[in-house]
């Protein structure tokens, strides 16, 4: 949930050379997806010849793409990793046959963000500020999302680095606040974007200066392609989200409470295809920058559509947790009233302490509202297939909540 996907952390200055100029993408076009594209298939090391950087690297999303680019990106020979709180898991990757840059450094901080880019091919920007609990005020969110890719974009504009792959998410477009259902739709369904939260609004902005940015002359003049995935709930090992819940369950006495109704439908994706994505999206924007520059993508995969209380179970019942779901213990108008009252009591309460409760008017709307999504442009434009299938997403966050469990003892 922390600034630039790491959490709190200093704002060390990095340390990248400057001035540096980027040169030009040379990989084989990929017409489909190439799982076995694995590291130890990579090319002769004297072929390693890109440079890329991931903003908010040590962040849920960040960490899977990072460790994705060191499994499936053979022409990679330096991976910068840039966040405000910089996880010691780092130290184990700097072993092997690609050079890992640690970089301390805020993206709200332009000179430091100008620094990180200079040289690099690509930059994959996951850093963002994702809080839509009331954790954070309004300008800090608008100063990481918004102002923070502006940085960015600048960036990459004045040192020549000539491709941006931008992590949206599905809330720039809904579930909006007025409960319109988003059933299957897909980059192209037509959708009223009804926002009034900070969160939603600034990723909304921000993906729309990436978007706007497709085209412009970088240092050198060639023009800046740009791409912005949005994924929809993301779910994982480290999924933040998914540990509360657990948590929860354990101090309830093993018990979950059904509070939406059991249609209410919600896409989720696994944080392992979505990271693929962002793989195949960076190593095919030069070669086809005509037909995805300024594009947006849904991140998708075989995830089964369910509510959220559903689809958690499908990892929380195998690790001891039951859903109550009789019927439904709290009618939906006491939870519009409770959400409005803790609404009130952050309000209230925040000149004295933090009081930041799962459950908020936004929350609410966003976890009764069915939004789904079908779509298959991913694979048109890039040559997406998951890597992860359902069975092999679901195995692999069971065992990471029973890690969890086991910590917890």
């Amino acid at each position: 949930m922390g600034r630039d996907g790491g959490g709190a952390g200093g704002r060390g200055r990095c340390g990248a050379a400057r001035g540096q100029r980027a040169q030009p993408l040379r990989w084989p076009v990929a017409g489909v997806a190439a799982p076995g594209l694995a590291a130890g298939m990579a090319e002769s090391p004297e072929a390693r010849e890109l440079v890329y950087l991931v903003t908010g690297g040590c962040g849920f999303l960040g960490e899977h793409v990072v460790r994705m680019l060191l499994q499936r990106e053979p022409r990679l020979l330096e991976l910068r990793v840039f966040d405000l709180h910089l996880g010691p898991w780092l130290e184990e990757l700097k072993t092997g046959p690609v050079q890992v840059t640690a970089i301390q450094g805020d993206v709200t901080q332009a000179h430091e963000v100008a620094a990180a880019v200079a040289g690099a091919h690509v930059v994959i920007h996951t850093a963002g500020l994702v809080d839509v609990f009331g954790r954070a005020s309004p300008e800090t969110i608008y100063e990481v999302n918004v102002q923070g890719t502006k940085n960015v974009i600048e960036a990459c504009v004045q040192t020549g680095t000539r491709f941006l792959v931008y992590t949206s998410s599905m809330e720039v477009v809904g579930p909006n606040i007025k409960g319109h259902p988003f059933y299957r739709g897909d980059e192209d369904t037509p959708y009223e974007a009804a926002h009034s939260h900070p969160y939603p609004c600034s990723k909304a902005q921000a993906e729309q200066l990436v978007l706007e940015a497709n085209g412009r002359a970088v240092h050198g003049g060639l023009p800046l392609v740009t791409c912005a995935l949005r994924p929809t709930g993301i779910y994982g090992e480290g999924h933040q989200i998914m540990r509360d819940f657990y948590r929860q369950g354990l101090r309830l006495g093993g018990r979950l409470f059904r509070a939406i109704p059991a249609s209410v439908e919600h896409g989720r994706v696994y944080v392992g295809n979505v990271a693929w994505m962002h793989v195949l999206v960076a190593r095919e924007l030069e070669q086809r920058a005509a037909l995805m520059g300024g594009q947006v993508y849904f991140c998708y995969d075989d995830s089964p559509y369910k509510s959220y209380e559903d689809f958690n179970m499908e990892f929380l019942g195998p690790c001891g947790l039951r859903l109550v779901e009789s019927r439904l213990l709290v009618p939906y108008w006491l939870l519009v009233l409770l959400a409005a009252l803790n609404a009130l009591l952050q309000w209230l309460l925040r000149p004295l302490f933090l009081y930041a409760p799962l459950l908020n008017p936004y929350t609410l709307a966003v976890a009764n509202t069915t939004f789904t999504v079908s779509t298959d442009k991913a694979q048109r434009h890039f040559g997406y297939v998951p890597l992860f299938s359902w069975e092999d997403s679901r195995t692999r966050t069971i065992r990471w909540v029973q890690a969890m469990e086991g910590s917890a003892q």
